[in-house]
């Protein structure tokens, strides 16, 4: 009996041990007279090499300053599995020199988020064919406050039934959220007459309009900067 109550107090332990939660977000930019050739590379290489916990998605990036670049998430995974995962294989590395760096410009990012349950609306699965990134970045200090209006935004978010995920990176340049909302009637989900207004739902979902201003104060002093883009999925792209 004691073994099984040992048993059962670990389990929590080895949950949350085997979440896989971890995106790995690189953005690649191929060379202006090689999307075409980029497209299908990097396709053909998503498609043999990249399965099961490094599977991956890949966006067009629309609008915003990475606008002609493509985001590649890869995962979801954990931290035990992207330490584990040893060294790439020869004929991958090669496949990847060979057939898709050389359509590429020099630039190029990546990072790792961690997705954000407690502050999220969407599971991991969920994401649609167009979806809007929000960049935002926090004042050093004020994480507590961020994850305050967070939460404030999920209640809102429920409400007026929008699937939105959010990520926190991990380890990687500038510390920022990422807010992915997925528009699962498409970009007419944008259109101003939609939904009422931020303030008027955001007010109903947490208790009136004093809660507005409170965290529209808390908005002003806890961020530094956001900034936004426009995705488009590219299911061809990814991993099968």
């Amino acid at each position: 009996m004691k073994k099984q109550f040992l048993l059962l107090l670990a389990m929590p332990v080895v949950l949350f041990a085997q979440e896989k939660s971890v995106l790995t977000v690189s953005r690649y930019f191929p060379k202006a007279d090689k999307v075409t050739l980029f497209e299908k590379a990097v396709g053909a290489h998503a498609q043999k090499y990249h399965k099961a916990d490094v599977r991956w998605m890949v966006f067009s990036i629309e609008s915003g300053p990475d606008a002609g670049g493509y985001m590649v998430a890869e995962g979801p995974n954990n931290w035990e599995g992207i330490d584990n995962r040893g060294d790439i294989s020869k004929a991958h590395m090669d496949d990847w020199e060979m057939n898709v760096q050389p359509l590429l410009t020099d630039k190029m990012r990546s990072d790792y988020f961690s997705y954000r349950l407690d502050l999220s609306t969407a599971d991991l699965s969920a994401v649609t064919g167009k979806i809007a990134i929000n960049h935002l970045y926090q004042k050093p200090g004020y994480i507590g406050d961020v994850e305050e209006w967070y939460k404030a935004m999920k209640k809102n978010w429920t409400d007026t039934d929008q699937s939105v995920a959010v990520f926190q990176s991990s380890s990687s340049g500038e510390p920022q959220f990422m807010t992915i909302t997925m528009y699962k009637q498409g970009l007419k989900e944008r259109e101003t007459a939609f939904r009422p207004p931020l303030a008027v739902t955001f007010a109903k979902a947490n208790g009136g309009e004093d809660a507005w201003k409170r965290y529209l104060e808390i908005f002003k002093t806890s961020v530094s900067h956001q900034w936004g883009e426009l995705l488009f999925l590219k299911p061809e792209l990814g991993s099968k």
